[in-house]
């Protein structure tokens, strides 16, 4: 792939995608959100992979808009932000229906675009100095990115138009205690302790997890009897897998399982 915002770089079944525009505050672009696409379609199709570390280089993970560069636009920026956001959007689809698990390691801020990116992460290890606010309403515009999907489902409704309409900021361990990251770490552990921790999911029985993700996500927005009759399916699935037959094995046999992600 030919990327200009970010890395891509798979090592023992992790795909480690890394932000690398710390000057320009890894902030949301065409050129970002072409990038992120092609980086979700590349992790789909790539049966090597068995989970996902999203990190970023410099102080901030993602500050949002590209608002500089939207303020270029001028009159044009509705066309340029509508075109953008088929390819961002597109990626977080993609990141959310894709069944392996998503890690951000969050250090700096997340702000804006930048926050409704991090909410659509399986997982998020959190900085212990980050900083996470809406920031929309403050430009004057509204919120987009699918954080109206993801941020009310983590925090819920109340929190997230307090976060929406006032711009509120909260720090890590707020951000923790409300459910919008699920750990907080030193600043300077955050890209290891991401990986360490997509790489425990790799290791692990990649196909249940990933098909977990699928279940969790599915549940919530069902109905009790379409979630329970989606989870028989897919357990079913499971027990037939290679790993499903050892997991049970190992457990009944009181040793190890040797899992190998199918």
């Amino acid at each position: 792939m030919d990327l200009s915002t970010m890395t891509y770089e798979v090592r023992d079944k992790v795909a480690h995608v890394r932000f690398t525009r710390p000057e320009g505050a890894n902030a949301v672009s065409p050129a970002f959100s072409a990038d992120l696409r092609a980086v979700m379609l590349a992790i789909e199709f790539d049966d090597a992979v068995k989970a996902v570390s999203v990190t970023a280089e410099g102080k901030v993970f993602c500050a949002g808009g590209d608002l500089k560069l939207f303020h270029e636009a001028g009159a044009d920026l509705p066309g340029v932000a509508a075109d953008m956001l088929v390819d961002y959007h597109g990626a977080i689809y993609k990141m959310n229906s894709i069944p392996k698990p998503f890690v951000a390691g969050v250090r700096g801020a997340a702000g804006g675009a930048g926050l409704s990116l991090m909410s659509a992460f399986d997982l998020v290890v959190s900085g212990e100095s980050a900083k996470y606010t809406m920031a929309y309403t403050r430009a004057g515009v509204t919120p987009d990115g699918t954080s109206s999907y993801f941020v009310a489902r983590h925090i819920g409704l109340r929190r997230m138009l307090d976060l929406t309409l006032t711009n509120r900021v909260l720090g890590a361990d707020e951000a923790e205690s409300w459910g919008l990251v699920n750990r907080v770490v030193p600043d300077d552990d955050v890209d290891a302790a991401a990986a360490e921790l997509a790489q425990q999911l790799a290791d692990g029985p990649a196909w249940a997890l990933g098909h977990a993700k699928r279940v969790v996500y599915h549940g919530y927005d069902h109905s009790l009897q379409t979630a329970g009759e989606y989870e028989g399916v897919v357990i079913a699935q499971a027990m037939g897998g290679h790993d499903g037959q050892e997991g049970i094995a190992a457990f009944a046999q009181k040793r190890a399982p040797d899992f190998i992600g199918e």
